[in-house]
């Protein structure tokens, strides 16, 4: 979004903001013949750099935003959260074919569109209906040193105003938290478990058993697995990378400062020292399952 249109927006009311917002959402809709899938989802994880990719994405000439483009979202988060509203609804949410075609020609070169929700990765029955609802989609995961990554889910929470306990505290509840809640996912195809997409610390940063489900679902060669510390460290050749496997030309990244970059007081050393202990079978687990070392492994 540029300097414009973020004037352009502060000067709208949230009720016109939102009627709009409906309009074109309903217009979408009613359009959704006209609209073809998405080419790529960038899945996760949570707090391991998907929002600075998915920016680097979006800001690449072939690719083309979902609509409306100046609400600059990631995702409408069809795959779990608004599944029931069906296939239409999620194709309102991008280009039509007819526009596709008029930016190829512009180009000359190939274009695509995608979206990037953090909770696909995790969440286990998001795969099998991305397999089904997108046989010939890519995909992109993120993956951050798990000890970093849960303690900043945690500050993200915090700062949302859902987390009243520490992060200590948080940890211990995640097993009581989640009580009950797999059962509901299994029973309700429907059901969008809030402790499971809020509360998994912990859990989310046990990465190998989440890849097994997409390698399993949609075959490990669709599934690009970038590690977030190397995309910071040197973000051009990475994203090149990333950009070659969603089928486009490489282009040159604006070496910009992390997005979405939250600061948080320093985690506790015993509690960070009890997390890689944790980890560390499964960072090994993770590491055979790539066939490559960690940055956060030694």
């Amino acid at each position: 979004m540029n300097g414009l249109e973020k004037r352009v927006k502060a000067l709208i009311p949230e009720q016109a903001k939102d009627l709009g917002k409906g309009v074109i959402r309903a217009y979408g809709q009613s359009t959704a013949a006209l609209r073809p899938m998405p080419d790529f989802l960038v899945l996760g994880t949570k707090r391991g750099g998907s929002t600075s990719a998915w920016r680097w994405i979006e800001q690449h000439p072939q690719v083309l935003p979902m609509v409306a483009r100046w609400e600059h979202h990631k995702s409408p988060h069809y795959f779990y959260w608004h599944y029931a509203r069906g296939e239409a609804w999620y194709r309102g949410h991008f280009p039509t074919a007819a526009a596709r075609k008029a930016a190829e020609r512009r180009l000359g070169k190939r274009v695509v569109t995608g979206e990037a929700s953090p909770y696909y990765m995790f969440n286990p029955y998001v795969p099998q209906r991305v397999a089904t609802d997108l046989p010939d989609a890519r995909f992109v995961v993120l993956l951050r040193d798990p000890v970093k990554r849960a303690y900043s889910h945690y500050w993200e929470r915090v700062d949302e105003g859902v987390e009243p306990l520490t992060f200590e505290e948080a940890l211990a509840a995640e097993p009581s938290r989640l009580a009950g809640e797999a059962e509901k996912m299994a029973a309700d195809p429907y059901y969008y478990s809030r402790p499971h997409d809020y509360h998994t610390y912990r859990e989310r940063g046990v990465y190998a058993p989440q890849l097994e489900r997409w390698f399993d679902a949609v075959g490990r060669e669709r599934v690009l697995v970038v590690v977030s510390e190397e995309m910071y460290a040197d973000p051009v050749p990475v994203m090149n990378t990333v950009f070659e496997h969603l089928g486009i030309d490489p282009w040159p990244v604006p070496k910009e400062a992390h997005f979405n970059n939250r600061p948080a007081p320093k985690i506790d050393p015993a509690t960070a020292e009890e997390l890689r202990a944790f980890y560390a079978p499964h960072n090994a687990a993770l590491a055979t399952l790539l066939g490559r070392e960690l940055p956060w492994s030694s």
